[in-house]
């Protein structure tokens, strides 16, 4: 009788079933602190829409003052704030510029086209992962065309690149790809987003990452831990006309305040993204030390690359530990949530690489 050969059992997890999954997805994840509930229940209000509610008022004094613009709008999302500032910069027959896998090109739906009316020019990442250079915008802008080929009015820039892993534009090389822009007759938007993870990386204030820029949006949902709301700011006659695009696309709040309330506290909050980074390159080195590639993170996200990223995906879930797909590539994210007894538990629970699991890395700049 012929003797069947056991294969070894795959390690899924040490974890018991019933224990809580550590959610890496994504760091918008994170749940109000008792601080915003308390300052949610105790906002001052008014009719945001016919009045302006004060704390929202408040809010967007603060933020544009540390963006270092005349005036900033609150937005319920980083998707309005980005459609708003690109429905203000383009018309159509209009073409924009935007590093590859930039946000407005792959994760709003097409807006910035449908919408917005501009035909999106994707560049590539020559100036490193989700960078860009001042060449390659001043070729890409071109120069006089004919009146039957589309114009190039605006270079759209992500800080921190989200696709490529969080990665930093210095303050240097951000206004030297904008100050090419703004020499070719282009405006500058730039989706900052994760900007606070950019300024805290660099110890710079945010405003020094915003020089150049026309208009700028800052999400309060991510990192921060608001619940939500986004924030775009730019010149006093620029949120004038935001102000009727949010309502035209179903923006407006009444009594907005209990949400930017949260978004005050969460403005507070900022220097602990600090811990987020020193997490996620804890997360990474782990990750290595069992085979993994992940290489070093700049701040709070960190991309695997696997050969099988559905079945990857699936074995962090079954072993207890939620991730999310990016770039073709398995994204974690670290946040306020998670603490380094969870970085040490999904290290426990994702275990070593086995066999074919290991992929190359995803080309540079891919979506």
């Amino acid at each position: 009788m012929r003797t069947r050969t056991r294969r070894p059992a795959r390690r899924l997890s040490t974890a018991k079933a019933d224990t809580a999954p550590i959610d890496l997805r994504s760091d918008t994840v994170t749940r109000p602190t008792p601080e915003m509930r308390k300052a949610m229940a105790a906002a001052e209000v008014g009719d945001d829409v016919l009045d302006h509610d004060p704390t929202m008022a408040e809010l967007e004094e603060r933020v544009a003052g540390l963006l270092g613009a005349s005036a900033a709008l609150w937005t319920p999302s980083g998707s309005m704030g980005n459609l708003i500032a690109l429905m203000s910069h383009l018309q159509r027959g209009d073409s924009f510029l935007a590093p590859a896998g930039s946000h407005v090109l792959d994760a709003e739906l097409g807006t910035a086209a449908w919408l917005a009316g501009g035909m999106p020019r994707p560049l590539e990442h020559d100036a490193g992962p989700g960078r860009v250079s001042a060449a390659a915008v001043r070729r890409a802008a071109g120069g006089d065309a004919p009146y039957y080929a589309l114009t190039t009015r605006l270079l759209c820039l992500e800080n921190t690149h989200n696709a490529a892993g969080g990665t930093v534009t210095r303050p240097e090389d951000h206004a030297r790809v904008a100050s090419a822009a703004k020499a070719a007759g282009l405006a500058v938007h730039l989706d900052g987003a994760r900007l606070w993870h950019a300024a805290v990386k660099l110890g710079v204030p945010l405003g020094a990452l915003t020089v150049g820029s026309d208009t700028v949006q800052v999400c309060l949902s991510k990192g921060l831990g608001a619940p939500v709301g986004s924030v775009v700011a730019g010149s006093v006659e620029f949120v004038q006309q935001a102000r009727r695009l949010r309502k035209m696309l179903g923006g407006g709040v009444r009594q907005g305040g209990v949400l930017a309330a949260a978004g005050l506290v969460a403005l507070d909050r900022v220097d602990r993204l600090a811990e987020d980074h020193a997490r996620a390159a804890t997360l990474a080195a782990g990750l290595r030390e069992r085979g993994w590639r992940a290489p070093e993170p700049e701040t709070n996200i960190v991309l695997v690359a696997v050969a099988d990223l559905p079945g990857t995906l699936a074995r962090f879930r079954e072993s207890g530990v939620l991730a999310s797909a990016m770039s073709g590539k398995v994204r974690l994210m670290t946040h306020a949530d998670v603490g380094d007894a969870e970085i040490t538990a999904a290290l426990d629970r994702i275990g070593p690489l086995e066999q074919g699991q290991a992929g190359r890395p995803a080309v540079r700049g891919a979506s």
